[in-house]
């Protein structure tokens, strides 16, 4: 593989070659006989010709020299972008270097692969970015070896050209035909898949489809048929490159697959199988593909060392369409340190940290991706959403701008920068740039739901109205049925004289909220479940039965790690670790699991992790996770109780204990991960954190229930999922107006009610302020009735008792 420096001076010999003039620039016409004299067996039309070169000059206009054409750093950049290969380009003009010019540029690569493929994938945002300049660089060697090749391809050209005559009529290509009929074939590429924007549709189930399908089974017979197992290889790869090129994709698969079969140790056939595999979507066999291509290459030394960092990014963008993006990261990072340059790679590294909640790492990753290539519309996006997630909306909201004044048309960025103006609680300015969006995607739903909160925002009612109108009109999602509903609510209280229709509240202090009855859970006991709870909704972890961490510790062969002090540990590198989530949460989508990995890393995760070194201890996440786990309190226990067993330094026992400290260290981190508010009681340190004795089973579930230093919330955990979707009735919230669902507080002396939600922040409607409030908690409507009825019971009792004292 050439070095930069040699790379660089190749595209000098180029340049000079061709700037007959020497003016220093590349002319249309000294262009037009570059692009002509590096493809010699290609015949351009002059249409052709300018199709080409007006899309060089437009793409890169910051390199065009005006009265002298694209400069050296233009046509340098042009192979950087991946629109050709240098040295195949410097072989075929039949150019030499001076030895010492090249001293170590003794790797000849075979064919081009594009710096660029497949569309992102990643938080925040989902865009794409159009390869640069790959539209033009037509490259019809292919890599090609043996002359016999040669004629394979030109028979399937043939075959090609006259199943596209055939098809003309019924071809749908989004913007792939010329007015006057010409399918144009600028649009292909040497490498990746096809420029979405330009997508052929093939018409797979016409008769002269299955013809060309069975004439292409005539050349592939041929390919095999080759003197040589080297040659058939070299046919199937020529055949496949030209199917790629022509969005064949299927059939260039089945090439590229036999081409694995006949040298299954060559990395190029893996990475365009796993190319040919992302494309139509079957994300799975890509991430394999890539895996046996980096298996290749490692068995294979320096020869294809050029494809290393590619096959990283590409092997990331498969991980992350099956939801891993902690391991997606860990093939981007390889990537940039493989190749420095390869902003790509760090946009992407930076996307995919954002999405798992690094934000510091993201916006490093960013930045870098940026500094490597300042007019990045995507990178300027992600950090803007980057340095919002970190608080400085000032800055992100020069970042979206940058974005957008890059790519007026640029979505993605209009739309966070919405969700940003009404995070900023600029209401009016939000609902102007969800109107932008709207303009450029009149389907998107979620712009236009967006459009409607923050015209609610800004007191705009009836034109929130009108919004949701709309957005009901392009999906029927929940999102929209609970607008609505708040929609209405604040109509009826703003029909009730309330001003603008907000809900007001006071806020009272802990001390004031008094309860009744000792199933009456405390203010902030209450709010430190509901905390675990919405954790749990994120990340689905109650729908995982807890039994499944047993078998994962069963199953899961975990070496010993030595952090360098203490005991050693069964730790796990965090992409190990979202390979073992993926499997309790099989049940998942990919874009659900991506939010539960983030949930994750964000609450526990940065936790265990606390030296950011990148790995955890498995023993410890499993005991962590099984309180919120599915399952009976007694099952959840006792798997945490098992996961610490599991420790290094636990299971050789035979007597099924464990250290007290052992104990005393997981209460001490589950309280907190999950109750952060609540101070760490001082009896962790009185009985002694290095307390070197054993305990049982039935010991260790007494200092998990403690009420006082133990994991108490756990019965107020278990209450809120139990009855999180009991209804009370007609009873609704005194201050949000929403029907109770789940617990219902009660205050006895104003009989007014709370739900869950209001009760645990103290908030009381100003009509019922007073003194003292006393609260009785109801987990469904037949507990109120039954209480009803004894009080009606008593009052009768105590009426009667007092007529017969009167009588006497």
């Amino acid at each position: 593989m050439a070095t930069r420096g040699s790379r660089s001076e190749k595209v000098k010999r180029i340049f000079q070659q061709f700037d007959l003039n020497g003016d220093g620039g590349l002319n249309r016409e000294e262009m037009a006989a570059l692009v002509v004299a590096v493809n010699p067996r290609v015949k351009f039309s002059d249409e052709q010709i300018s199709a080409i070169l007006d899309e060089v000059f437009r793409t890169y206009g910051d390199f065009i020299d005006s009265g002298k054409g694209l400069t050296y750093d233009g046509l340098l950049r042009t192979y950087d972008d991946g629109a050709g290969d240098v040295d195949r380009d410097f072989e075929a003009l039949g150019l030499e270097l001076k030895p010492e010019d090249d001293k170590i540029n003794n790797i000849v690569n075979n064919e081009v692969e594009s710096s660029t493929a497949f569309e992102e994938a990643s938080a925040p945002v989902k865009s794409s970015e159009p390869p640069r300049a790959v539209t033009w660089a037509v490259s019809p060697n292919h890599g090609i070896v043996f002359d016999d090749t040669w004629k394979l391809v030109d028979d399937l050209e043939i075959l090609i050209k006259r199943l596209k005559t055939k098809q003309m009529k019924e071809l749908k290509t989004l913007k792939g035909e010329n007015s006057d009929g010409y399918w144009d074939p600028g649009w292909s590429r040497e490498f990746g898949p096809p420029d979405m924007n330009k997508q052929v549709v093939w018409e797979e189930t016409k008769p002269d489809y299955a013809i060309f399908v069975k004439e292409l089974g005539v050349l592939r017979s041929r390919a095999d048929g080759a003197r040589s197992r080297e040659e058939a290889f070299d046919g199937h790869m020529a055949i496949g490159r030209v199917l790629y090129d022509q969005q064949l994709f299927k059939e260039s698969l089945v090439c590229f697959k036999r081409a694995c079969e006949l040298q299954p140790t060559d990395v190029r056939p893996h990475f365009r199988a796993g190319n040919c595999y992302y494309v139509v979507g079957r994300h799975s066999e890509a991430k394999d593909e890539f895996i046996l291509a980096l298996d290749a290459a490692e068995a294979g030394g320096n020869q294809c060392a050029y494809l290393l960092p590619q096959i990283h990014v590409n092997l990331g963008i498969s991980l992350e369409a099956e939801g891993m993006v902690v391991s997606a990261c860990e093939h981007y990072r390889e990537a940039a340190i493989l190749c420095p340059t390869h902003f790509r790679a760090l946009k992407l590294l930076g996307s995919a940290l954002f999405g798992v909640g690094e934000y510091k790492a993201a916006l490093k990753a960013l930045e870098e991706a940026i500094y490597l290539k300042n007019d990045y519309a995507d990178a300027h996006c992600d950090l803007a959403s980057a340095l919002h997630a970190m608080g400085n909306d000032d800055d992100a909201v020069k970042e979206f701008q940058k974005a957008i004044d890059l790519e007026p048309g640029h979505v993605d960025g209009l739309y966070n920068l919405g969700g940003l103006y009404m995070d900023m609680g600029r209401y009016q300015r939000a609902s102007e740039v969800y109107t932008r969006v709207l303009g450029l995607r009149p389907d998107h739903w979620r712009a236009q739901l967006n459009k409607a909160v923050s015209l609610l925002g800004a007191g705009e009612t009836d034109e929130a109205k009108k919004s949701l109108k709309e957005a009901l009109k392009m999906t029927s999602r929940v999102e929209l049925h609970d607008a609505l509903s708040h929609l209405k609510q604040l109509q009826k209280k703003k029909l009730k004289g309330n001003g603008n229709g907000e809900d007001s509240f006071v806020i009272i202090e802990p001390l004031k909220f008094k309860t009744l009855g000792e199933k009456t859970t405390s203010r902030q006991e209450l709010a430190a479940g509901l905390d675990i709870r919405s954790f749990q909704r994120i990340t689905r972890l109650f729908r995982c039965d807890v039994e499944l961490l047993k078998k994962e510790m069963n199953e899961t062969d975990t070496p010993l790690s030595y952090s360098g002090y203490g005991a050693p540990q069964k730790s796990i590198r965090k992409a190990a670790l979202e390979s073992i989530l993926r499997r309790l949460l099989s049940f998942l989508k990919a874009e659900a699991f991506v939010g539960a990995v983030k949930a994750i890393n964000l609450k526990i995760l940065s936790i265990l992790d606390e030296s950011e070194s990148g790995r955890v201890d498995l023993g410890m996440f499993f005991a962590v996770l099984a309180p919120i786990c599915g399952g009976t309190p007694d099952k959840r226990k006792r798997v945490a109780f098992e996961s610490l067993l599991w420790q290094p330094m636990n299971v050789e026992r035979t007597d099924a204990k464990i250290k007290k400290a052992d104990a005393l260290c997981y209460i001490k981190l589950l309280r907190s991960i999950y109750i952060p508010s609540h101070p760490i009681s001082e009896m962790l340190e009185t009985h002694g954190e290095t307390d070197a004795s054993l305990i049982s089973l039935s010991e260790f579930l007494a200092m998990f229930d403690d009420q006082d230093w133990g994991f108490g919330v756990m019965s107020t955990l278990l209450k809120l999922e139990t009855g999180d979707r009991n209804r009370h009735g007609n009873h609704a919230c005194s201050v949000c107006r929403y029907p109770i669902i789940g617990l219902r507080f009660k205050e006895m002396k104003s009989r007014f009610s709370l739900c869950s939600q209001c009760y645990s922040e103290g908030k009381v409607s100003p009509n019922f302020k007073q003194e003292e409030y006393n609260f009785k908690e109801y987990t469904n409507g037949s507990e109120a009735v039954k209480d009803k009825c004894r009080w009606f019971s008593s009052s009768s009792h105590s009426s009667k008792s007092s007529q017969g004292t009167s009588n006497s």
